[in-house]
């Protein structure tokens, strides 16, 4: 199967940790209509009252967009279960394209509060999980032709209003994920494997907007999509174009030439945007 202008990703396979719903489950949907296999390893199998969609809803929405769909069972936090998944994607589809690091954990309570529970949990989704994926994922991406490693994480800005406003604990496993981001870029340059993250300027539409940041942000926020086309076209680009970069989503459509922003508003009188963590108006 040879990609094509309109599916640029047929017969590529997509990887990605979580995605049951939100900027994840987007990034997916988008990448089977360019037409990716994608496998997802999620813990999300049964439906919860707070947070809509699972793996298997996920799945179905892939399949709806034209590509094929691998849902795994599993746990980022586990050594064995990332090994699976990635021997399973391969025996299903035959390799790796692209991995994207989307599974992540949101706790804002500051340092005299938190739990080292709660912070072990974040640093093991976050920066081990994206690292794990990472590197079981390396020799299947040594033999792509077109090689991406794609994580969700904020360019790292050591001002520290950011860890006063936002809590260490949170801002330290994100900026993790982001030097990962920047080490990998580095250690694969050789191998042609591109590394780079992919942060939103504004909130977006999200369970974790909604559930633990304020339900009144939604408004002022974005929606999935932005960050699915902006993950889009970083992953459908060779990957000698870029690496080691920290990507904001609408700089990279405004790259693209794209100048209407403004259909990726929740609410079209929302009124200003809520920007997101570490994130400044240019």
């Amino acid at each position: 199967m040879t990609p094509t202008a309109d599916r640029p990703l047929e017969g590529r396979t997509l990887i990605m940790s979580g995605g049951s719903r939100g900027i994840g489950e987007a990034i997916a949907v988008q990448a089977a209509r360019r037409g990716a296999n994608v496998a997802l390893i999620a813990k999300t199998s049964e439906p919860h009252p707070k947070l809509p969609g699972t793996i298997h809803t996920a799945a179905a929405a892939i399949e709806e967009a034209g590509g094929q769909a691998l849902p795994i069972i599993g746990d980022i936090r586990d050594d064995e279960s990332v090994a699976d998944a990635v021997a399973q994607t391969v025996e299903r589809f035959g390799g790796i394209d692209i991995v994207v690091n989307n599974a992540s954990a949101l706790d804002l309570t500051p340092t005299d509060r938190i739990s080292m529970k709660k912070y072990d949990l974040m640093q093991d989704i976050n920066a081990r999980g994206a690292f794990a994926l990472s590197r079981e994922c390396i020799p299947h991406l040594r033999r792509s032709e077109n090689a991406h490693i794609l994580t969700l994480s904020p360019p790292i800005d050591l001002d520290p209003k950011w860890f006063a406003g936002i809590g260490t604990a949170y801002t330290i496993s994100k900026f993790a994920m982001s030097l990962v981001t920047i080490g990998l870029a580095a250690e694969l340059a050789d191998d042609r494997i591109a590394a780079n993250s992919l942060w939103p300027r504004t909130t977006i539409n999200t369970a974790a907007v909604r559930n633990i940041l304020s339900s009144e942000l939604v408004d002022k926020s974005r929606t999935p999509a932005i960050m699915a086309d902006a993950a889009m076209s970083i992953v459908t680009k060779p990957a000698s174009a870029a690496t080691g970069r920290c990507y904001i989503d609408d700089e990279v459509l405004r790259a693209d030439g794209v100048t209407d922003l403004d259909r990726y508003r929740v609410a079209a009188d929302g009124g200003d945007l809520e920007l997101d963590f570490w994130m400044r108006w240019d």
